[in-house]
């Protein structure tokens, strides 16, 4: 059971990372071809995918409320700690990549 935890940690954490990357990086390309200042469009699209990364890493919220669901009326407290471990790890996800971001760009992506 600890091993496959782990391995959800783990890819939690690289998706939401990726989620935010990929998305920042496409999105500014978007932006340079429209006219729009890609730095700029960078800090604006990194904002507003922030939150998303975290829903894309944990497949969903339906998931994520079935297994509180679970953890509160079944008394399964493991299902509910596994389901904040793992928010937790998509949420590192996105602050690696935001700091990644801030020291590629210089300036603070808040």
């Amino acid at each position: 059971m600890e091993d496959r935890l782990i391995v959800s940690m783990i890819q939690c954490f690289f998706i939401a990372f990726g989620v935010i990357v990929g998305g920042t990086l496409i999105g500014c390309i978007g932006s340079y071809l429209t006219g729009e200042a890609p730095l700029t469009a960078m800090f604006r699209i990194a904002k507003s995918l922030r939150i998303w990364a975290v829903v894309a890493a944990i497949g969903g919220t339906f998931d994520a409320i079935s297994n509180f669901e679970k953890g509160i009326l079944d008394g399964s407290t493991f299902d509910m700690f596994k389901q904040i471990v793992i928010i937790v790890a998509a949420m590192g996800g996105v602050k690696a990549a935001l700091l990644l971001f801030e020291w590629l760009l210089g300036e603070e992506v808040t």
